[in-house]
């Protein structure tokens, strides 16, 4: 694992335009591991010079030879996964089973599927007396989070390239080195220069110069909703495109008919997985009122497995620890009762939070409403199903959610809540499925041929 010192702007590794550097920190151990420059407005000014230079070669490139490239990628980042998975879990503290397996191993799976699109996917259509064509957009700005660090610099940088598109990518600043080792696996892999670029930097400088800058033609961006606002504000101004994939507060719904404890116990690890650090984990638990009791007991006994530090990686930062334990002491000031865990911090050193399961908590409650991010759950009863329903539709937001119940009950259910994503008993992730939110979790999708659709415009022929 090395950090760089430089942004890999145009093909090549270049000395940032300032001195100003960001630290690394191992959030396991609180350690610095490395430094990278933080980019300023002129660092993302020459990469979007860069990316427009190169835009129009790579949007005339053919799909099955862009295919072959996005292919030629997948195998660079093959052949560095154990390096990818060792850097996740130094910047990230992501216990190294699940780096693997899910921070490595997803994106190259990912990456596979869109060189498959590229080569496959019909970008010219007849309707009528018209031919349809599908077009790249152009240049686009991608601004990604810390919690899957190259998961999320994929699934928009794969299908960007696909589209023909070329893009700028500002990471999240607490996990830039992966990143980092994906510009080294786009070099290794041979695409033209240009065509990638990336500034590390800070997100209200770097990222808000990359998204208001006036040659970026799409924002893709994945984050909190109040940055999202901010950039979708910043992009309609321009009237430019943008793809928001932003918060969630997902509800797990055990119909009476459910097998209860694999109901519980399954949907746990769902909300437990990368320490609840998920827009999409199910953290609010809905069960009727004559299973309420079972259900809670039998998460307390399930939750004693997730060990901090063995199976429960640390908080990102100081600051995300600090936050999640304020809604733990929130939910206590407000009524729910802590049956599992709590604020107090079950190691000496890193920014670990204990598991923690809240039970006696009511919709209108701040943990059933807010996106905490770490492993935090809440146990909400319900009298029946539409009450069920109301509650799990019931905040801002609709990215992810999961039904479980007897099946034809379970699909009834689903297709009513207002959520982008359900999984019916524990239906498998599928990474050719479109994957993004209703109401203020976003705005766009990705994953699959809808994620590569996002980063085209259509132009009609008439004859």
């Amino acid at each position: 694992m090395k950090a760089h010192d430089a942004m890999y702007i145009g093909g090549q590794w270049r000395p940032a335009v300032g001195q100003d550097t960001i630290a690394v920190v191992n959030p396991a151990n609180e350690q610095v591991i490395g430094h990278v420059p933080a980019g300023t407005a002129e660092d993302v000014d020459a990469a979007v010079r860069a990316a427009r230079d190169a835009f129009a070669g790579w949007a005339a490139t053919p799909p099955a030879e862009r295919g072959a490239k996005i292919a030629a990628l997948r195998d660079a980042l093959v052949a560095r996964k154990d390096e990818i998975a060792a850097t996740v879990t130094a910047e990230l503290g992501a216990p190294p089973q699940l780096a693997a397996a899910v921070h490595a191993g997803l994106p190259i799976v990912i990456a596979g599927s869109y060189a498959e699109l590229a080569a496959t996917y019909s970008f010219e259509e007849k309707t009528g007396n018209s031919t349809v064509l599908m077009e790249p957009v152009g240049v686009v700005g991608a601004i990604t989070p810390w919690n899957y660090p190259l998961h999320q610099v994929v699934a928009k940088v794969a299908p960007a390239l696909a589209a023909g598109c070329t893009v700028v990518l500002k990471p999240a600043e607490d996990t830039p080195l992966t990143a980092q080792l994906f510009a080294e696996a786009v070099h290794e892999a041979g695409l033209p220069a240009g065509v990638f670029n990336l500034v590390t930097g800070l997100g209200p400088v770097a990222g808000q110069a990359l998204a208001e800058h006036d040659d970026v033609d799409l924002v893709s961006f994945t984050g909190s909703t109040a940055v999202g606002k901010q950039i979708g504000a910043l992009a309609g101004s321009a009237v430019k495109r943008v793809a928001l994939e932003l918060g969630g507060k997902s509800a797990n719904v055990i119909l009476p008919s459910a097998d209860l404890a694999t109901a519980v116990e399954t949907g746990l690890a769902n909300a437990l997985s990368n320490a609840g650090q998920r827009c999409s984990a199910l953290t609010r638990v809905l069960v009727h009122k004559d299973q309420y009791d079972e259900a809670v007991a039998v998460a307390a006994k399930a939750i004693a497995a997730y060990t901090p530090g063995d199976r429960i990686g640390p908080m990102v930062n100081s600051k995300q620890l600090e936050r999640v334990r304020g809604y733990i002491e929130k939910g206590v000031e407000e009524g729910a009762r802590i049956v599992a865990g709590g604020p107090e911090a079950p190691l000496d050193t890193g920014y670990y939070v204990s598991p923690t399961v809240f039970a006696d908590v009511t919709p209108q409650m701040t943990i059933a409403q807010e996106e905490i991010f770490g492993p935090v759950i809440a146990f909400l009863k319900y009298e029946d199903e539409e009450d069920a329903l109301a509650i799990a539709n019931g905040t801002v937001y609709g990215l992810a959610g999961a039904v479980w119940g007897e099946p034809e009950q379970a699909v009834a259910f689903a297709r009513r809540m207002e959520a982008g994503q359900v999984d019916i008993n524990g239906g498998r992730f599928n990474p050719l499925a479109p994957f993004g939110g209703y109401k203020q979790s976003g705005i766009g999708r990705e994953l699959g041929a809808h994620g590569l659709a996002e980063y085209l415009q259509t132009k009609s022929l008439q004859f």
